[in-house]
Protein backbone atom coordinates (compact mmCIF):
# COMPACT_ATOMS: atom_id res chain seq x y z
CA UNK A 1 0.00 0.00 0.00
CA UNK A 2 3.16 2.65 0.78
CA UNK A 3 4.51 1.35 -2.10
CA UNK A 4 1.16 2.12 -4.36
CA UNK A 5 1.27 5.69 -2.12
CA UNK A 6 4.87 6.10 -3.26
CA UNK A 7 4.35 5.51 -7.05
CA UNK A 8 1.20 7.65 -7.23
CA UNK A 9 3.35 10.92 -5.68
CA UNK A 10 6.31 10.23 -7.94
CA UNK A 11 3.54 10.61 -11.02
CA UNK A 12 1.92 13.34 -9.55
CA UNK A 13 5.13 15.44 -9.17
CA UNK A 14 5.11 16.02 -13.27
CA UNK A 15 1.50 17.35 -13.18
CA UNK A 16 1.96 19.38 -10.20
CA UNK A 17 5.15 21.09 -11.42
CA UNK A 18 3.26 21.81 -14.47
CA UNK A 19 0.06 22.92 -12.91
CA UNK A 20 1.98 25.62 -10.94
CA UNK A 21 4.48 26.44 -14.23
CA UNK A 22 0.69 27.03 -16.07
CA UNK A 23 -0.41 29.12 -13.23
CA UNK A 24 3.17 31.17 -13.15
CA UNK A 25 2.57 31.63 -16.91
CA UNK A 26 -1.37 32.65 -16.49
CA UNK A 27 -0.64 35.30 -14.10
CA UNK A 28 2.53 36.59 -15.73
CA UNK A 29 0.33 36.74 -18.90
CA UNK A 30 -2.46 38.62 -17.52
CA UNK A 31 -0.41 41.46 -16.49
CA UNK A 32 0.75 41.46 -19.83
CA UNK A 33 -1.72 43.81 -21.72
CA UNK A 34 -0.78 47.23 -22.90
CA UNK A 35 -2.71 50.28 -23.01
CA UNK A 36 -2.45 53.69 -24.46
CA UNK A 37 -4.76 56.35 -25.67
CA UNK A 38 -6.32 56.88 -29.13
CA UNK A 39 -8.58 60.04 -30.53
CA UNK A 40 -11.38 61.48 -28.39
CA UNK A 41 -14.18 61.65 -30.27
CA UNK A 42 -17.85 63.07 -30.25
CA UNK A 43 -16.91 66.04 -28.30
CA UNK A 44 -20.02 68.04 -27.59
CA UNK A 45 -20.79 71.03 -25.27
CA UNK A 46 -24.25 72.42 -24.57
CA UNK A 47 -25.48 70.66 -27.69
CA UNK A 48 -23.33 72.03 -29.99
CA UNK A 49 -21.26 69.77 -31.98
CA UNK A 50 -17.50 70.45 -31.96
CA UNK A 51 -15.82 67.46 -32.93
CA UNK A 52 -15.08 69.41 -36.70
CA UNK A 53 -14.25 72.63 -35.22
CA UNK A 54 -10.35 73.46 -35.18
CA UNK A 55 -10.45 77.17 -33.32
CA UNK A 56 -14.15 79.41 -32.12
CA UNK A 57 -13.39 81.33 -35.24
CA UNK A 58 -14.84 78.37 -37.16
CA UNK A 59 -18.39 78.91 -34.83
CA UNK A 60 -21.23 79.75 -36.81
CA UNK A 61 -23.45 82.68 -35.10
CA UNK A 62 -26.21 80.16 -33.65
CA UNK A 63 -23.31 77.62 -32.28
CA UNK A 64 -21.59 80.35 -31.11
CA UNK A 65 -24.61 81.99 -29.23
CA UNK A 66 -25.35 78.40 -28.18
CA UNK A 67 -22.05 77.85 -25.79
CA UNK A 68 -22.32 81.64 -24.76
CA UNK A 69 -25.34 81.16 -23.37
CA UNK A 70 -24.58 78.24 -21.47
CA UNK A 71 -21.78 79.47 -20.16
CA UNK A 72 -23.51 82.93 -18.94
CA UNK A 73 -25.91 80.62 -17.10
CA UNK A 74 -23.15 78.48 -15.47
CA UNK A 75 -23.24 75.22 -17.11
CA UNK A 76 -21.39 73.81 -19.91
CA UNK A 77 -22.74 70.29 -19.92
CA UNK A 78 -20.15 68.33 -22.33
CA UNK A 79 -19.80 64.79 -23.26
CA UNK A 80 -17.44 62.73 -25.45
CA UNK A 81 -15.40 59.64 -26.12
CA UNK A 82 -12.00 58.48 -24.80
CA UNK A 83 -11.10 55.69 -27.11
CA UNK A 84 -8.65 53.37 -25.02
CA UNK A 85 -6.42 50.90 -27.13
CA UNK A 86 -5.40 47.70 -25.30
CA UNK A 87 -2.69 45.55 -26.84
CA UNK A 88 -1.46 42.04 -26.35
CA UNK A 89 2.23 42.39 -26.74
CA UNK A 90 4.08 40.62 -29.81
CA UNK A 91 5.27 37.68 -27.51
CA UNK A 92 4.43 36.41 -24.26
CA UNK A 93 4.60 32.35 -23.32
CA UNK A 94 2.34 30.52 -24.41
CA UNK A 95 0.87 33.30 -26.44
CA UNK A 96 -0.37 32.71 -30.32
CA UNK A 97 -2.07 35.14 -32.45
CA UNK A 98 -5.64 32.68 -31.70
CA UNK A 99 -5.03 33.68 -28.00
CA UNK A 100 -6.88 36.54 -26.70
CA UNK A 101 -7.02 38.07 -23.64
CA UNK A 102 -10.30 39.02 -21.24
CA UNK A 103 -11.10 41.78 -19.42
CA UNK A 104 -13.47 41.14 -16.44
CA UNK A 105 -13.61 44.74 -15.28
CA UNK A 106 -11.76 47.99 -15.37
CA UNK A 107 -11.73 50.78 -13.05
CA UNK A 108 -10.74 54.25 -14.43
CA UNK A 109 -10.06 58.10 -13.51
CA UNK A 110 -9.91 60.56 -16.03
CA UNK A 111 -7.32 63.56 -15.51
CA UNK A 112 -7.11 66.73 -17.50
CA UNK A 113 -4.01 68.52 -17.39
CA UNK A 114 -2.92 66.52 -14.49
CA UNK A 115 -6.81 67.44 -12.59
CA UNK A 116 -8.98 64.39 -11.92
CA UNK A 117 -12.97 65.22 -13.63
CA UNK A 118 -14.35 62.45 -13.50
CA UNK A 119 -14.18 58.42 -12.70
CA UNK A 120 -16.26 55.47 -13.63
CA UNK A 121 -15.94 51.48 -14.08
CA UNK A 122 -16.70 49.26 -17.09
CA UNK A 123 -17.96 46.21 -15.48
CA UNK A 124 -18.74 44.06 -18.65
CA UNK A 125 -15.94 41.13 -20.36
CA UNK A 126 -13.73 43.15 -23.06
CA UNK A 127 -11.68 40.52 -25.56
CA UNK A 128 -8.39 41.44 -26.49
CA UNK A 129 -7.24 39.45 -29.60
CA UNK A 130 -4.08 37.45 -29.28
CA UNK A 131 -0.38 38.05 -29.65
CA UNK A 132 0.23 41.77 -31.48
CA UNK A 133 -3.63 42.75 -31.75
CA UNK A 134 -5.61 45.43 -30.48
CA UNK A 135 -8.95 46.47 -29.45
CA UNK A 136 -10.38 49.93 -28.60
CA UNK A 137 -12.33 50.30 -25.05
CA UNK A 138 -14.59 53.44 -26.09
CA UNK A 139 -14.97 55.08 -22.73
CA UNK A 140 -18.20 57.80 -23.04
CA UNK A 141 -17.37 60.73 -20.28
CA UNK A 142 -20.26 63.15 -19.49
CA UNK A 143 -19.31 66.24 -17.56
CA UNK A 144 -20.07 70.20 -16.68
CA UNK A 145 -16.78 71.65 -18.38
CA UNK A 146 -17.79 74.85 -16.26
CA UNK A 147 -17.99 73.45 -12.50
CA UNK A 148 -14.53 71.97 -12.98
CA UNK A 149 -13.22 74.95 -14.55
CA UNK A 150 -15.29 77.76 -12.79
CA UNK A 151 -11.68 79.81 -12.71
CA UNK A 152 -11.19 79.87 -16.20
CA UNK A 153 -12.76 82.09 -18.81
CA UNK A 154 -15.22 81.59 -21.16
CA UNK A 155 -12.42 81.41 -23.90
CA UNK A 156 -9.87 79.27 -22.11
CA UNK A 157 -12.47 76.27 -21.32
CA UNK A 158 -13.33 75.83 -25.29
CA UNK A 159 -9.78 76.08 -26.14
CA UNK A 160 -8.98 73.14 -24.21
CA UNK A 161 -11.72 71.12 -25.07
CA UNK A 162 -10.98 72.21 -28.68
CA UNK A 163 -7.80 71.05 -27.94
CA UNK A 164 -8.48 67.92 -26.74
CA UNK A 165 -11.92 66.81 -28.82
CA UNK A 166 -11.56 69.23 -31.62
CA UNK A 167 -11.10 68.82 -35.41
CA UNK A 168 -7.19 69.08 -34.51
CA UNK A 169 -7.15 68.12 -31.02
CA UNK A 170 -5.44 65.35 -29.50
CA UNK A 171 -5.49 63.01 -25.80
CA UNK A 172 -1.96 64.45 -25.21
CA UNK A 173 -3.63 66.66 -22.41
CA UNK A 174 -5.47 63.44 -20.89
CA UNK A 175 -4.38 60.69 -18.66
CA UNK A 176 -6.24 57.89 -17.87
CA UNK A 177 -5.72 55.93 -14.73
CA UNK A 178 -6.82 52.27 -15.00
CA UNK A 179 -6.72 49.12 -12.76
CA UNK A 180 -8.03 45.96 -15.09
CA UNK A 181 -9.14 42.65 -13.73
CA UNK A 182 -8.44 40.21 -15.95
CA UNK A 183 -10.46 36.78 -16.55
CA UNK A 184 -8.25 33.72 -16.02
CA UNK A 185 -8.97 30.25 -15.15
CA UNK A 186 -8.16 30.81 -12.24
CA UNK A 187 -10.27 33.81 -11.78
CA UNK A 188 -10.47 37.17 -11.71
CA UNK A 189 -6.62 38.61 -11.21
CA UNK A 190 -6.62 42.25 -10.53
CA UNK A 191 -3.77 44.41 -11.54
CA UNK A 192 -1.49 45.14 -8.03
CA UNK A 193 -1.86 48.92 -8.85
CA UNK A 194 -3.03 51.64 -11.56
CA UNK A 195 -2.06 52.36 -15.01
CA UNK A 196 -1.28 55.81 -15.74
CA UNK A 197 -1.95 55.81 -19.62
CA UNK A 198 -1.16 58.54 -22.54
CA UNK A 199 -1.25 59.08 -25.63
CA UNK A 200 2.70 59.00 -26.29
CA UNK A 201 3.22 55.03 -25.97
CA UNK A 202 1.75 51.99 -24.93
CA UNK A 203 2.04 51.28 -21.27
Amino acid sequence: MKKIGFYFLILLIPVLITGCSGIKDTMENAQRLKFKLGKVDGLNIAGVRLNNISSLNDLNILDGGKLIAAFASGQLPTKFTVNLIAKNPDTYPGGTKETSSLIKSLDWRLLIDNKEIITGEIDKTIEVPGVGKSTTIPIPVTIDLFRIFADKSYENILNLALAIGGKSGSSSRLTLKIKPTIDTFLGGISYPGEIDVIDKEFR
